[in-house]
């Protein structure tokens, strides 16, 4: 049992706010929590402040920013609202959409002008993918190990700590479900017992976590896992022992562009730009620009379970700009030839089909067509040398959680709150209803950060009291 009885003399050491977890979730609390007034304290199991933050392309979507404001883009709560709704089918709990919706954009902002932290608004991204607006925001350098960067030196700068190699095994808990502290333990296997007036568990989902995974989302129980091992999902298991409900537990963010094999995810912006995407056989089979987060299971359901992202030198010149693909370029993943024939030789696939599946595409790409799986193509048609780049899909992180109202604060089933646990990220709740479909490119990032601002802010607030 995760859950140990609250000792009746008081802890060596207790903060305002405890924060297990030092990913964009977990630092963006801690800020939000240092600005209340309150002493936040992050707990990181890993060596550094990593994670499935890092990871991730750094992209993330938020609306009515000052961002989209000096560039001219009209966008508002309300239109990022009826987004998440549309994307979801109407499966998004409306609660916590509305609350991403209306504070993602404040959120930001705050990030920018209280702790200096910008998140550009990337211009390159076209709306796609269920976004009807430009929304997507990064920092400058376009990598989430760069914004952890920031984020890690936002906190330093406010002196907050960070204490990393540092693994919760247990909480502390009163018979009423009021968390008192939590227990870690060391990587020399000490064990040390650290107290707290409230807690932010803000540990991502539970990706890592095989049997969860098929417990939850058996259609993915053999998937590549592209993300941080230790997401194992203790989040999920602390509140469930203390009471809590979860919901959206199989809503997943699904890869479909995931590098193989090297291991690094693909910018989808290979494909707005006009890229298609073919199975093995050099066959189209889907919609590449409707569900960024499903194709993930599309391209794992083809022949062989991979596939090939095929462009041309316009889109590739344009990738070059991103780091990934860089990295790629140096890996030698990029499979380049100077027409179809000798494209079809070098990646593999028969040279007729995928003759026929280019021909295709470029008929509908001449007058900006509709195909049979309707994709709508620029008048832009692909033109040698073209590009391959070999794909397999994966699961990401995982979108479903703790239940949790619009402080962040976790919930019981009975539609109670706990006394003073308050969860964000991966470990509550997110904005995508169920299965992989409802994931709006940045939907993970968004909720780290907006619900990582709300949770700290409440967090530190009743911390005061």
């Amino acid at each position: 049992m995760p859950i140990l009885v609250a000792p009746s003399r008081p802890f060596d050491v207790e903060v305002d706010v405890l924060i297990i977890g030092g990913g964009a979730c977990g630092l963006t609390a801690a800020l939000s929590a240092f600005d209340t007034g309150a002493t936040p304290l992050v707990l990181e199991r890993w060596s550094s402040c990593m994670g499935s933050s890092a990871m991730s392309l750094g992209a993330l979507c938020a609306a009515g920013t000052q961002e989209q404001d000096a560039h001219g883009v009209e966008d508002s709560a309300a239109i990022f609202l009826a987004d998440i709704m549309a994307k979801t089918g109407g499966k998004a709990n409306p609660l916590i959409a509305r609350t991403v919706a209306e504070q993602s954009g404040i959120a930001l902002d705050w990030l920018a002008q209280q702790h200096g932290i910008v998140f550009e608004l990337d211009l390159g991204w076209r709306p796609a993918f269920g976004h009807s607006r430009q929304r997507l925001h990064a920092v400058k350098e376009r990598t989430g190990a760069d914004m952890m960067t920031r984020l890690i030196n936002g906190c330093e700068a406010k002196g907050i700590d960070i204490l990393t190699d540092a693994h919760v095994t247990d909480l502390f808990a009163t018979e009423d479900g009021a968390v008192a502290g939590v227990r870690m333990r060391r990587p020399d296997a000490s064990i040390e017992d650290i107290g707290c007036k409230t807690l932010v568990l803000a540990t991502c989902g539970f990706g890592g976590n095989r049997e969860m995974v098929a417990d939850y989302i058996p259609t993915m129980k053999t998937a590549r896992y592209f993300g941080w091992e230790p997401n194992q999902g203790d989040a999920i298991v602390w509140g469930q022992a203390l009471g809590a409900a979860v919901a959206d537990m199989d809503a997943y963010q699904g890869l479909g562009l995931l590098a193989d094999p090297q291991g690094i995810d693909v910018n989808p912006k290979l494909l707005i730009e006009g890229g298609i995407q073919i199975n093995s056989l050099g066959q189209r089979f889907s919609n590449e620009l409707d569900d960024v987060s499903g194709q993930g299971a599309r391209l794992i359901a083809q022949p062989e379970g991979y596939g090939w992202v095929i462009y041309d030198e316009r889109i590739h010149q344009i990738a070059l700009g991103f780091p990934q693909y860089q990295t790629l370029k140096e890996l030698g993943a990029l499979k380049v030839a100077d027409g179809v024939a000798q494209l079809a030789q070098v990646i593999g696939v028969d040279r007729v089909q995928l003759k026929s599946t280019l021909d295709i595409v470029t008929g509908l790409q001449t007058v900006g067509g509709t195909d049979e799986f309707g994709r709508v193509f620029d008048k832009t048609p692909l033109t040698g040398p073209l590009y391959a780049l070999r794909v397999t899909g994966a699961i990401f992180h995982t979108q479903g959680g703790l239940v949790i109202d619009a402080e962040a604060r976790v919930m019981r089933p009975d539609g109670s709150r706990l006394a003073n646990l308050f969860a964000g990220g991966g470990a509550a709740r997110g904005i995508s209803g169920s299965g992989p479909s409802g994931y709006l490119p940045g939907a993970g990032l968004c909720s780290a950060v907006t619900l990582g601002y709300l949770a700290g802010q409440s967090a530190g607030r009743l911390s005061r009291q």
